[in-house]
């Protein structure tokens, strides 16, 4: 368990940045004019986009862990992260933070299935579907047969963020958003609430309700 004596007071919430260079618009976690109370970052040098989509190996552990400790150190009393994948280390990061640590927003999924009906699902918009099951999933409670949905992979949205590009227009990105949550209900018309994987989805949050007509969690 982590411990230590604070450096400073009144920044409250740690968060642990995946190193990008994509453009972050406001309502990102990665956009401090997001939040309405000071926050303090810290990046995970090791942390590229490339990798992760594919944490089992748990490669990227020990470097996360550092950069919670610094946090710590520093004065944070709780700790989240720039990327949902980061499930697949939900129980390693809080047993060795000794805070509250909320690695993703895959957490909330578990919480929404209990307050809809029963005959409705939680459906998730994810970054990387082919990619989001398993251990990740499973890390957090899920159930194997949510519908999960991400952004496709010749998508500019991807694009932007695998290749640091910040050019692409906000019009472009959204209508992509709004196509696969579309695609989502379209598909699944037993959907009764959204949960948005990736943090960078966040910005549309506004336009995925109105289009989708249901609550939707970031």
């Amino acid at each position: 368990m982590s411990t230590c004596k604070k450096t400073y007071y009144g920044v409250s919430v740690g968060i642990l940045m995946v190193k990008t260079h994509f453009r972050r618009y406001l309502g990102d976690i990665g956009h401090a004019g997001t939040w309405p109370f000071p926050v303090q970052y810290r990046i995970v040098e090791d942390a590229v986009p490339a990798k992760m989509t594919d944490l089992h190996n748990v490669s990227l552990l020990e470097p996360f862990k550092k950069a919670a400790q610094e946090l710590i150190d520093a004065g944070v009393d709780g700790i989240t992260t720039t990327c949902g994948f980061l499930s697949i280390y939900q129980k390693e990061l809080t047993d060795f933070c000794g805070i509250p640590v909320a690695t993703s927003s895959l957490l909330q999924v578990p919480m929404v299935a209990r307050i809809i009906a029963s005959n409705k699902k939680v459906g998730i918009l994810t970054y990387n579907s082919e990619s989001l099951g398993g251990k990740y999933l499973e890390a957090v409670d899920i159930a194997p047969d949510t519908p999960v949905y991400g952004m496709p992979q010749d998508s500019e949205f991807v694009r932007s963020i695998r290749e640091g590009d910040d050019s692409v227009p906000y019009a472009v990105l959204r209508r992509e958003v709004l196509d696969l949550t579309a695609r989502m209900l379209r598909e699944n018309p037993s959907i009764g609430a959204i949960v948005s994987e990736c943090t960078n989805l966040a910005p549309f949050t506004a336009d995925i309700r109105k289009r989708a007509l249901k609550t939707v969690y970031t």
